[in-house]
C-alpha cells in the first residue's frame, strides 16, 4: 500500500504547484481599476467591503482606547494607547494578563473586532469587541461576544484559540487574494494576500491582463470577448423584469442560465470549508469550496436560519433564486447599499397595489407589520448586536411553528402572543393559502426524530425537482441513516442528478453502505466537473479493496485522492482536517499513518474530542482495546463532560470484562446527555445483561418517552418483555414498533412469533 500513499503525495504536490502557479503575480491592486472604473470606485469607497479590514491607526479605530476597562465574567481588561499604537491587556493563552499591541481592525458596524498578530504568523480576533452603533441604539461601549459563557484560556472559544484565528476562519473572505501559508513543520503561518480589505479583484479576479487588454486599440479590444478578464459578471445585462398585471409580480425577461455572480457571492457569504485557494482566479464555487447543507445544528426544519449561515444557503431555498433573481437585483455590488430604500427594493417586482395594500398584509400601512422585509425576510441577531435578515424570503407559517417548532415572522414581532394565537389569525387572513414552496419541513422534522417513515419522504423530496436542489441535497445527505430498496433507487437518481449539490450529497450518504458496493454508485463521479463532487468520491472509495478496481478506475482515483488530500492539507492547521486524513489512512489500510493524523489532532486541540473516539477506534480494530481505554481515559481527563468519550469507554470496558466499571461509564454518558437515545439504548440492553431486567426497562421506558418513534428502543422493550414472560406487554411494545413502519419485516416477525406463542 505504501507505494500508492506515494503517488498521492506526488499528485498533492502537483495540485499546490498548480494552484499557486495559477494565481502569482496576475493581481494588480484596487488602485489600478479606479482610472477608468472611477464610479463604481468611488460607490465601493468606505463600504463595508473596503472597510473589511484596515491596519490600526487613529483613523481606523473605532473603539475607546482612553486607558477604558472591560469586566465580564472575573476578567478586566484595559484598552490604552502607547506611542500611537493601540493596545489591550488582557487574558493570554496561559491565562495571564499581557499587553497585546492591536495591528488591524475588523469591520466598522454594528460592531468593530480587533486582531493580534503573533510571532508565529497567528493572527486572533479578540473576543471583546466595540459595539459602534450610536449611544442612544446601545452602541459606544465594549461587549463580550459570548456574555452568557464562561470562556477561560482551555476554551477552544478564547480568543487565543481556534476559532478566533483570522488565519482561517477570517482572512480569506475579508481580504483578496489570501493565501494562508501554513507550515506544518513549525506549526506558523506565511500569510499574504494582494488587498488587506475585500477590493475590485475579490470578485472581479485578477486584473493584470485585464489592463493589458486596456491598453489595446480598440479593435484588438472587440476581438478579446473576455476583456483580459476570468470570467465576465454579465448576467444581468439587457434583462428586465416587466411586471404582469394579473399576478401583479415580474417575471425575467430571458431565463438566467448563469450563476457565475451566485458563485462569487457564496464564496464569502456562504457557510462553507474551503478545499482550494485561488477562487478569484476561478470563480466555480464548488471547486473551491465544500458548503454546509440544511443541517439540524444549522437550520430549523423547514430552511430558515439558526445558526450563523449567512446568506447563500437560505437564497438558494427561496423562489426568488428559482427565478432567476440574483444577489445584484436587489443589492449594489460596489457600494453594497439596496438598489431603492427599503420595501421599494421589493416593488422593483412586486406591484405595490397588490402587495403594499392592507388586503396583503392586514396592518396599517406604514407600520412595522405592513413591511415586506420584516414579514418575508425577518432578523435573527448574532454577535450579541448584528441583527441578519434571512433570505430565504419565506411566507411566514405560524401553523408549522405549532407542528414543527419553527420560528415565525409573526410571532417574533408579536412576541407576547401565543402561537397559536398568530396560526388562527393566518388562517383568518388567508383562507386559501396554498402549500409553501419551502415545503419540506414535515420531511425534515420526520429524519430528524429518527421515525421509520422519514426514508420514503425523504426519497420523495429527492425526486421532487420543483424542490430548490439544496433542500434535495439535504434530503439526500439524511438518506443515509434509511436505506432501503426504495431509497436506494432514490440515491442513485441523486447521484445522477445534474445538480453538483445533490451528487456531493448523495456521495455523503454513501458512509453507511458497505465500501465493496460503493464502487458502482461512486466510481462514475471520479470525473465529475466539480472537485468537491470528485474529492467526495475519492473519500466514498479510499476502502474498496484494490483488486476490485479496474486500472482505469485505479489512475481516476489515485488522482481525485490527491485532489482530496491536497484539500485537507491546506487546512492542516486544523483538527478537523488531521482527523478527516487520519480516517482516509485508516480506509487505505495504513494505520501508523492514520495514528500519526490522530495524535496530531490531539497535539494540535487537546480537548478535540473526536481524536480520542477515532484513535481510540482505530487501537479496537487491531485488537489494541487496552491501549483503546488509556486514549478515551486521556480524552476524558480533557473533557469529563463528554459524554460520547464515558459511552465509548463503557464499550471498551465491556470488552475487556470489566462489567461494574462498564456499567458506570453507560450510565455517566445518559445522565450527560439524556437526549440521545443511543446512549439511553445502550445502558438499558447492557443493564438487562447483567441480571436488572427490571431497571433496564425503566430506563427504556423513560428513553421512548422522550424518542417515541426510536426503532431500536421498542424492539428492545418488545424482546426484553418477551424474555422475562410478560407476553401481553411484549406484543404492545412489538404492535408499536410495527406502527412505525407497517412495512418492516422484523417488525412483523417479531409479532408473528408472540401472537403465535400466545
Amino acid at each position: 500500500m505504501k507505494p500508492l500513499v506515494d503517488r498521492l503525495l506526488c499528485v498533492l504536490a502537483l495540485v499546490l504547484i498548480t494552484v499557486n502557479a495559477s494565481a502569482a503575480g496576475k493581481f494588480s491592486g484596487s488602485a489600478a481599476c479606479s482610472e477608468c472604473h472611477d464610479r463604481q470606485f468611488q460607490d465601493w469607497k468606505g463600504s463595508h467591503h473596503d472597510l473589511a479590514m484596515q491596519h490600526a491607526n487613529a483613523e481606523t479605530v473605532l473603539g475607546d482606547f482612553n486607558d477604558t476597562e472591560f469586566t465580564n465574567n472575573g476578567f478586566t481588561s484595559r484598552f490604552f494607547r502607547k506611542n500611537d499604537k493601540f493596545f489591550v491587556n488582557t487574558d493570554g493563552k496561559n491565562g495571564q494578563l499581557q499587553d497585546f499591541e492591536i495591528k488591524f481592525t475588523f469591520g466598522v458596524t454594528p460592531l468593530q473586532q480587533y486582531l493580534v498578530e503573533f510571532p508565529d504568523g497567528r493572527v486572533q480576533a479578540l473576543s471583546i469587541s466595540w459595539d459602534s452603533r450610536p449611544e442612544n441604539a446601545g452602541g459606544q461601549r465594549w461587549f463580550h461576544l459570548y456574555t452568557d459563557e464562561f470562556i477561560d484560556y482551555k476554551d477552544e472559544l478564547h480568543w487565543t484559540g481556534p476559532q478566533h484565528n483570522w488565519n482561517y476562519m477570517c482572512a480569506d473572505c475579508h481580504s483578496t487574494n489570501f493565501s494562508k501559508g501554513y507550515m506544518t513543520s513549525s506549526n506558523s503561518f506565511n500569510s499574504t494576500y494582494s488587498d488587506i480589505n475585500v477590493a475590485c479583484e475579490a470578485c472581479h479576479g485578477p486584473g493584470t491582463d485585464h489592463l493589458e487588454w486596456a491598453k489595446q486599440d480598440t479593435e484588438l479590444q472587440a476581438n478579446d470577448v473576455t476583456s483580459g478578464l476570468n470570467f465576465i459578471l454579465d448576467e444581468r445585462r439587457d434583462v428586465t423584469w416587466p411586471i404582469k398585471p394579473a399576478t401583479g409580480t415580474a417575471k425575467r425577461s430571458k431565463p438566467n442560465t448563469q450563476r457565475t455572480e451566485m458563485d462569487i457571492c457564496a464564496s464569502c457569504h456562504s457557510r462553507r470549508g474551503i478545499i482550494r485557494e485561488g477562487a478569484a482566479d476561478h470563480a466555480s464555487f464548488l471547486d473551491h469550496y465544500q458548503p454546509v447543507l440544511l443541517t439540524q445544528d444549522l437550520y430549523h426544519a423547514d430552511g430558515q436560519i439558526f445558526d450563523e449561515v449567512f446568506t447563500w444557503g437560505s437564497f438558494k431555498q427561496s423562489k426568488m433564486f428559482a427565478a432567476g433573481v440574483t444577489c445584484s437585483d436587489c443589492h449594489n455590488p460596489h457600494s453594497l447599499q439596496l438598489r431603492a430604500e427599503g420595501d421599494a427594493v421589493c416593488a422593483q417586482c412586486h406591484l405595490p397595489a397588490k402587495f403594499a395594500s392592507e388586503n396583503h398584509h392586514h396592518h396599517p400601512a406604514g407600520s412595522t407589520g405592513a413591511s415586506c422585509l420584516n414579514c418575508h425576510m425577518p432578523e435573527t441577531t448574532y454577535m450579541v448586536v448584528d441583527p441578519r435578515r434571512d433570505h430565504s424570503i419565506r411566507i411566514p407559517r405560524p401553523d408549522q411553528s405549532q407542528e414543527f417548532d419553527t420560528p415565525n415572522a409573526c410571532n417574533q414581532c408579536h412576541s407576547g402572543e401565543t402561537v397559536q394565537w398568530a396560526a388562527d389569525k393566518f388562517a383568518t387572513w388567508y383562507p386559501q393559502a396554498k402549500q409553501p414552496f419551502q415545503n419540506w419541513a414535515p420531511t425534515f422534522a420526520q429524519a430528524r426524530s429518527g421515525s421509520p417513515a422519514a426514508g420514503e419522504a425523504l426519497a420523495d423530496l429527492i425526486l421532487d425537482l420543483q424542490t430548490p436542489d439544496i433542500a434535495r441535497a439535504t434530503a439526500a445527505y439524511e438518506l443515509r441513516h434509511y436505506f432501503d430498496a426504495r431509497t436506494i433507487s432514490a440515491l442513485q437518481s441523486a447521484l445522477g442528478d445534474r445538480s453538483p449539490l445533490l451528487r456531493m450529497a448523495a456521495l455523503l450518504s454513501l458512509e453507511t453502505i458497505p465500501p465493496a458496493n460503493r464502487l458502482p454508485l461512486a466510481g462514475p463521479l471520479l470525473q465529475d466537473d466539480h472537485r468537491v463532487v470528485r474529492i467526495e468520491a475519492a473519500r466514498a472509495l479510499a476502502g474498496v479493496p484494490r483488486d476490485q478496481i479496474n486500472k482505469t478506475t485505479r489512475t481516476l482515483l489515485d488522482k481525485s485522492l490527491g485532489e482530496y488530500i491536497a484539500s485537507q492539507a491546506l487546512n492542516a492547521d486544523r483538527v478537523e482536517s488531521q482527523l478527516n486524513l487520519g480516517n482516509l489512512y485508516v480506509s487505505l489500510g495504513e494505520p501508523v499513518q492514520a495514528e500519526q493524523r490522530f495524535r496530531k489532532a490531539i497535539s494540535l486541540n487537546p480537548r478535540f474530542v473526536p481524536a480520542y473516539i477515532n484513535l481510540s477506534d482505530l487501537y479496537r480494530s487491531q485488537g489494541l482495546n487496552d491501549q483503546a481505554v488509556v486514549v478515551l481515559r486521556e480524552g476524558i481527563e480533557q473533557q469529563p463532560g463528554a459524554a460520547v468519550l464515558h459511552h465509548s469507554l463503557g464499550l471498551a470496558l465491556v470488552r475487556q470484562g470489566e462489567a461494574a466499571m462498564s456499567l458506570a461509564a453507560l450510565e455517566k454518558a445518559v445522565k450527560l446527555d439524556p437526549e440521545t437515545a443511543r446512549y439511553t439504548y445502550v445502558y438499558g440492553v447492557a443493564l438487562n445483561s447483567m441480571g436488572q431486567a427490571e431497571t433496564s426497562i425503566s430506563v427504556l421506558k423513560k428513553a421512548h418517552d422522550r424518542h417515541p418513534e426510536q426503532r431500536e428502543i421498542l424492539l428492545a422493550l418488545a424482546t426484553i418483555n418477551r424474555d422475562m414472560g410478560h407476553k401481553d406487554k411484549a406484543v404492545d411494545w412489538a404492535e408499536k414498533l410495527l406502527a412505525l413502519n407497517p412495512a418492516d419485516p422484523g417488525a412483523q416477525q417479531l409479532l408473528q412469533s408472540l401472537v403465535i406463542e400466545e
